[in-house]
This record gives C-alpha cells, sequence and structure tokens, in this order.
C-alpha cells in the first residue's frame, strides 16, 4: 500500500512541480506582450511624425517658422542648463567658460525667438555657402583623386552646386521654404524608420513568442501498476 501511495505521491507532486514551471512560462510572454506594445508606440510615433513632415512640406513657411522657434527654445535650455552646469562648478577652470557659452546660448535664443524670420535667411545664407563649398570640394577631388567611386562623387558634387547656386539665387525669398524642407523632410524620413523598427519589432517579438507558447515534450511518466503479490 505504502509504495503506490508514494509513487501516487510523487507523481502529484510532479505535476505540482510541472505546473509551477508552466506558470513560470508566463514571464516570456507577458514581457513579450510588453515589449510588442512599445514596439506599437513607437511605430504610432512614427506616423505622427510622417504626418507632420507631409503637413510640413504642404505648408513649408510654417515649418520654417516653427524649425526656427523650436531651435530658439533649445538655445534657450541648453543655455539654462549650461548654466545650471557652471553654477555646480564653481570655484574650477570650467566655471566662466561654462557661463559664457550658456549666456551665448541663451543670447542666440531670445535673437532667434524674437525674430525667426531674419535667422531663417542668415541659416539659409548658410546652408547655401555649405553646398557650394561642399560641392566644389568634391567636384575637385573626384577629379584629382580619380577613385573607383569618382562617378558617384562627380554627381554629389554637382548636385550640391546646383542646389546651392539655386538658393543663392533665389535668396532671401528662398529662406522662406528652404529650412521648412529640410526639416520636414528630416521628420519623414525619421518616422518612416520608426515605422519600419516598429513593424519588424513586433513581427520579431511575435514570432518569438509563438516559438515559447509550443509545448514541448513531456517527460513525466504514468505510475506503474503494482504487481501481483507485491504489497
Amino acid at each position: 500500500m505504502n509504495g503506490p501511495i508514494a509513487e501516487g505521491g510523487k507523481h502529484g507532486a510532479g505535476k505540482h512541480g510541472g505546473g509551477k514551471h508552466g506558470g513560470g512560462k508566463r514571464g516570456p510572454g507577458a514581457e513579450g506582450r510588453k515589449l510588442s506594445r512599445s514596439f506599437g508606440w513607437l511605430a504610432l510615433l512614427g506616423t505622427l511624425l510622417v504626418i507632420a513632415g507631409v503637413i510640413g512640406l504642404i505648408y513649408t513657411g510654417v515649418a520654417t517658422l516653427t524649425s526656427m522657434l523650436l531651435f530658439g527654445w533649445l538655445l534657450l535650455i541648453g543655455g539654462l542648463v549650461g548654466l545650471a552646469h557652471a553654477i555646480e562648478s564653481r570655484g574650477t577652470n570650467y566655471f566662466w567658460l561654462g557661463v559664457v557659452v550658456a549666456a551665448l546660448n541663451l543670447a542666440a535664443g531670445v535673437v532667434v525667438i524674437r525674430h525667426p524670420e531674419g535667422t531663417a535667411e542668415a541659416l539659409t545664407m548658410f546652408a547655401a555657402l555649405l553646398f557650394l563649398t561642399g560641392g566644389v570640394f568634391r567636384l575637385v577631388g573626384s577629379v584629382v583623386v580619380r577613385g573607383p567611386q569618382m562617378g558617384w562623387t562627380l554627381l554629389q558634387g554637382a548636385f550640391g552646386l546646383l542646389l546651392g547656386l539655386l538658393v543663392l539665387f533665389d535668396w532671401p525669398h528662398s529662406s522662406l521654404y528652404v529650412l521648412g524642407v529640410f526639416f520636414s523632410l528630416a521628420l519623414l524620413f525619421d518616422g518612416l524608420g520608426l515605422i519600419a523598427i516598429g513593424i519588424g519589432g513586433r513581427r520579431i517579438v511575435s514570432l518569438v513568442s509563438d516559438r515559447l507558447d509550443v509545448p514541448g515534450p513531456t517527460t513525466d511518466s504514468p505510475p506503474k501498476a503494482p504487481e501481483n503479490g507485491q504489497k
């Protein structure tokens, strides 16, 4: 009698332990759902950025002013944070340098917020000069070096030179849309990248969760019946 009861008790304990082990499998599933929701929020943020980018491409003037205001507020916040760090490091050689940099950021932020149109004109002129110099250097460098990527470098240089000339010839009117177009394109491509990461991440999490949910082979064996004559 003791043998079968002991075996049955052991088997019951094995089942109980298996239940605990099966309950432990809920952890990866819960983590998978949490990761899937996180990737879903990432895809939603990317969708919002794509919508903002498309709207900015339609209303380039508004996008330009918006980017200037954001730039100004970022300068102000950076100046305040830099000033706080400088105050914390008073008594060191970094103090006066931090104060000067913070003051410059604060002053630039105030100027950008109060005069967004003039700031946009100055930055557009700076961007046009960058395109021009970059295009010229690429063209000259590709002709002098004559490397394996000569054709691609020539194309990049010609495109940069042409873009710089177009922006410069239409200045200051080009300042109404150039920065807005760049800002909107950045939002659009960043949003598409976030959408791709979110959708791809959710697919990977779903595949891993499905593999974890597949039940494995059972190792428990049924209890043996007592033989004839066994007590």
